[in-house]
């Protein structure tokens, strides 16, 4: 699916980036892939023909039996009606179009086939968002991208709506990593091939001294919790479920449409209330 908007991301880079990434680096991707399991559990149904889509496939790859993976590429490698679960697997923080993401994976759901994702979102990285930014406007006066924009839990659950799945539902699981320091943090995200691939970033090294004020920045900030000698990190998995359309799921009552009164129904008598309103000028 092709879209007009602005690039978020350089696809050559975020591909250099992912191909460098290191399975110990992963361990979010585990927990995320544990989550995502949890949810799956819950819903008491056998899945034939699923479908994964992701940029780490090495990690993802063996989640499910059976299951084929696709790159998350612009155009996803999807037949439409062809896959009863799809799984869009830590990879829709980076997309241009993330709506014609959910889009494709809505079609190529037969109907009531079940759509899962999770992604990094909400507060991930607020804290080295925020370290970065007051050191590079106290160096430079200005900022430059250098972390890509988070989605929000509320914003999310509305793509869902307008890639036109049903019973959509979105959630965050929050998580607290902590780190000696920034450059600890820094190589972790270079394992998990998660450093900057923004189109619009300066191309240029972070100059020595600008990093190291935004090391203290932060570490006079964010300490962790019950170790102030390490700093913490903010990680949020945002979660996103809906089904494909069908005629029998479940559909809402139209407004005036119920056949038995709520005050029958608790078994009550109903009543009618006082009006104790009286005029402005009493």
């Amino acid at each position: 699916m092709t879209t007009d908007a602005p690039r978020l991301t350089d696809r050559a880079a975020l591909a250099l980036h992912r191909a460098r990434a290191t399975d110990d680096s992963l361990f979010l991707h585990r927990e995320a892939r544990s989550q995502l399991l949890d949810r799956l559990a819950l819903v008491k149904r056998a899945f034939t023909a699923p479908v994964i889509v992701t940029g780490h496939p090495r990690i993802w790859a063996d989640t499910l039996p059976g299951a084929r993976v696709v790159a998350d590429d612009d155009t996803l490698d999807l037949v439409s009606g062809a896959h009863d679960l799809v799984i869009h697997a830590m990879a829709l923080h980076w997309a241009d179009d993330p709506v014609g993401q959910l889009i494709q994976c809505r079609r190529a759901l037969r109907p009531d086939g079940l759509f899962l994702s999770v992604a990094f979102g909400g507060r991930t990285l607020s804290e080295l968002r925020e370290a970065m930014g007051a050191a590079e406007i106290a160096a430079r006066g200005g900022l430059s991208p250098r972390i890509a924009p988070m989605a929000e839990i509320r914003d999310m659950g509305g793509l869902l709506q307008r890639a036109g799945f049903a019973l959509p539902v979105a959630d965050i699981e929050p998580l607290t990593v902590t780190y000696r320091d920034l450059p600890a943090l820094v190589r972790d995200l270079r394992g998990m091939g998660e450093t900057n691939a923004l189109a619009t970033r300066d191309r240029a090294p972070v100059p020595r001294r600008m990093l190291a004020e935004a090391a203290r920045l932060y570490a006079a900030a964010h300490p962790a919790p019950d170790d102030p000698g390490r700093i913490r990190a903010s990680f949020d998995l945002l979660h996103l479920s809906g089904w494909a359309p069908a005629e029998s799921q479940p559909k809402p009552l139209r407004p005036g449409s119920a056949q038995v009164r709520l005050a029958d129904a608790l078994n009550t008598s109903e009543t009618t209330l006082r009006d104790n309103s009286r005029p402005l000028d009493d």
